[in-house]
């Protein structure tokens, strides 16, 4: 029977109302009403018959201690935070964000729905048993039509009845105790090895028993004291359970043989003292688990949709009636969704995916505890504190139980919430409360400062630029230069310098959220600083000097080329700044309108030998040519020699070196033949998209100044073109030449 191997995960849930209840009524009653449900009574005389009695207390203990440690995630969580509509859904939501909780939210509401199938189906076979005269699908239909009709006029009605389902429990119990054996025969501590189901699918059948701890935790709006109750009335309501669950084995095994019990589902029938209690505690596991969920999936649909989860098409369903705000629109959509599921009948090839959902729920609420835990964000105060290794082991347990039961369900499971993730991360939902994942960033973060005081190496170099664009809107080429360099692989910051006599401290933040909602408009990842100064320049060189976190600073420096004469002592003095403070440093002279260039775009390094500034340019050219927007870029390395003797060997030795680099880059050896090398430069490279050129360090004694007007002049005819000067204490040959070990 399908329904049997569906996880009783809901327990009768009202809805956030200004009733106040206490922990047995509200949290321990519903809990338990789900733990003992329909597997104790037609499938536990199917395990003891299959395993014997060890192999089943084995079974109970493994399946309880997996359900115990699960309670403790949930006890936690709902002692730190006020669980509001939505259960689990909210409780994941506000610890791992809003695409964690739609992700499981979601699946979590289907599975939920189409559970209500599934418990009207089960409850119409039983009867039906009883009564051969009935149709089983109009058995079903009735029942679903009466469980929401209930549901519908009032909650708090159905929240009264679970005291008369618990009732017929504990009588079909009690006549079970008192009853008689079905036969002679026994069941012993092991069971004759034969055509007997194997211990992990038994496990298997067992486990959805334990499930549904949910309850209370959905009922914390209508507890007096959510924080005492939940892991009180939880907890208490799995030990319960366990004791139960311990006992029964020793009735059934000293009343039944093996066979007989692994025959007939309804074999307690046959010892009870009044058998037809049995099949009051059949009806009333059923119908308390479908009141449960026509009760509580709606309102996981409606704190979807009103979390913003769900498409604008769908608000409608957030919307609430009367003053306990009840989903009634959810509820409309549910019920179609069991009836639906009614009238396809065999729930065989879904119902294992849905004990996967409820399973993945519990999965991740044992990881969100856990990283709580684990993260010791001051925000996080349970008074029920779990340490993080209990929760965690849940989650294994979890994921264990979930292949066991069925690993294509599983992976199928799993597919669906990725998918639902993804849909979700794609939409960018905002969200007024924090989550658990920015104390995640913020802890690997700590550890990796800490981790990068150590002396960098050249095996893990990667560029991390700052960028002096001042305004990006008018030297937005540096910005999608820089965007393109570090992609994926290194930070860049984006920084402007204010005069200090306008810039105060409201004028700069609204300066840098200025600059940050531009760089998001244009979808551009990078950081922004936005710092005051007398100049420019000096700001520039206090950035430098001040900007970054421990060993996580920027490595080189990216600035436009300046050509008014009046400006280039202070700039150039920056640049030696710069250098002297071993940055890397990159002049771009940006040319708006390109000269005709060649098909596919050609990147030139003008090499001058493997020193600091040919490595690096090749390094530079290379993860150019990896970005998206000059991945059809050819590199093409330029040298020029005297001579076509010189040329020869030139050649050779600049192939072998390039294929050494394994960057993909061709090269041109050119013969100089008299000519100039400007008239080379100018010559060779005028139809390229960019150009990479190494320039002269500004050491003591050197007229920086002449040289770099020099320099701006020489190549003012030539495309965009990069000036590359090297500082840092680095030998980038290594990381051009480097190999997998010694």
């Amino acid at each position: 029977m399908a329904w049997l191997r569906k996880s009783q995960t809901n327990g009768i849930v009202p809805p956030e109302s200004s009733g106040k209840l206490g922990t047995f009524g509200g949290v321990f009653t519903p809990s338990i009403l789900t733990i003992l449900g329909v597997i104790m009574y037609l499938r536990f005389g199917w395990v003891v018959g299959n395993v014997g009695l060890l192999g089943t207390f084995a079974i109970v203990t493994m399946a309880t201690a997996i359900t115990f440690l699960t309670g403790l995630s949930i006890s936690a969580i709902a002692t730190d935070q006020k669980v509001k509509g939505g259960g689990a859904y909210y409780m994941i939501s506000r610890s791992l964000g809003i695409e964690s909780g739609g992700a499981v939210g979601i699946p979590l509401y289907f599975a939920q729905a189409i559970s209500v199938a599934l418990y009207t189906i089960g409850f119409a076979e039983s009867v039906v048993a009883a009564f051969p005269q009935y149709d089983l699908k109009v058995v079903a239909l009735v029942t679903t039509i009466l469980v929401t009709l209930l549901a519908l006029k009032s909650a708090q009605a159905t929240i009264r009845a679970q005291y008369f389902i618990m009732a017929a429990i504990g009588l079909s119990l009690l006549s079970l105790v008192f009853g008689q054996p079905a036969e002679a025969e026994t069941v012993g501590w092991f069971v004759p090895a034969g055509e007997r189901a194997s211990f992990w699918t038994v496990f298997a059948v067992f486990f959805p028993a334990v499930t549904g701890i949910m309850a209370g935790v959905n009922m914390s709006g209508d507890l007096e004291n959510p924080g005492e109750s939940i892991p009180k009335g939880t907890l208490a309501a799995i030990g319960a359970g366990y004791v139960i669950y311990m006992a029964l084995p020793i009735l059934l095994a000293l009343r039944a043989g093996a066979d007989l019990l692994v025959q007939d589902p309804l074999v307690m029938r046959r010892m009870a003292y009044w058998g037809d209690a049995i099949l009051l505690g059949v009806w009333g596991a059923t119908l308390s688990s479908a009141m449960g969920s026509i009760l509580g999936a709606p309102r996981v649909l409606q704190a979807l949709s009103r979390d913003g989860v769900l498409p604008a098409a769908f608000d409608w369903l957030g919307r609430g009636s009367g003053e306990s705000d009840e989903p009634r629109n959810g509820t409309a959509v549910t019920f179609g969704v069991a009836i639906l599921a009614v009238l396809l009948g065999d729930l065989n090839l879904i119902a294992p995916v849905l004990s996967m959902f409820f399973l993945t729920t519990y999965c991740v609420l044992n990881v969100t505890a856990g990283l709580e835990q684990i993260l010791g964000n001051p925000s996080y105060r349970p008074r029920f504190r779990v340490h993080w290794c209990w929760s965690m082991l849940g989650a294994v347990g979890c994921l264990a139980v979930m292949l066991l039961i069925n690993a294509a369900a599983t992976v199928i499971a799993f597919v669906c919430v990725v998918l639902i993730y993804l849909w979700l991360e794609r939409r960018e939902l905002s969200t007024a409360w924090g989550d658990v994942r920015r104390g995640i960033w913020m802890a690997l973060a700590q550890k990796s400062v800490l981790y990068l005081q150590a002396k960098p190496d050249a095996k893990n170099w990667r560029p991390h630029l700052l960028v002096l664009s001042g305004a990006p809107t008018k030297r937005w080429h540096l910005i999608d230069f820089a965007a393109a360099l570090a992609h994926n692989r290194g930070l860049f910051t984006v920084s402007t310098v204010l005069p200090i006599a306008t810039a105060g401290t409201r004028q700069i933040e609204r300066a840098q959220a200025t600059i940050e909602e531009y760089l998001s408009r244009r979808d551009v990842q990078g950081l922004v600083r936005v710092v005051a100064a007398e100049n420019p320049f000096e700001g520039s060189v206090q950035l430098v000097h001040t900007y970054g976190l421990g060993a996580l600073v920027p490595n080189t420096i990216l600035l436009g080329a300046s050509e008014e004469a009046t400006h280039r002592e202070a700039y150039c003095g920056m640049i030696r700044q710069f250098y002297e403070s071993e940055r890397n440093v990159l002049v771009m002279q940006h040319r708006a309108e390109q000269p005709h260039q060649a098909t596919p775009p050609r990147i030139d390094v003008w090499w001058g030998g493997l020193k600091q500034n040919g490595g690096l340019m090749m390094i530079l050219a290379y993860l150019l040519r990896t970005s998206r927007a000059w991945r059809e870029a050819e590199v093409c390395v330029k040298m020029v020699v005297p001579s076509r003797a010189a040329a020869v060997e030139a050649r050779a030795n600049l192939e072998n070196l390039v294929a050494e680099f394994r960057t993909g880059a061709s090269i041109d050896v050119i013969e100089a033949g008299g000519r100039a090398f400007d008239e080379i430069l100018l010559t060779s490279s005028q139809d390229a998209a960019l150009v990479f050129m190494g320039m002269a360090a500004p050491d003591d004694g050197f007229a920086f100044e002449t040289y770099y007007a020099r320099l701006t002049e020489r190549t003012a005819s030539l495309p965009t073109t990069v000036f590359v000067l090297a500082a840092e204490p680095l030998a980038f040959r290594e990381i051009l030449l480097a190999d997998a070990g010694p």
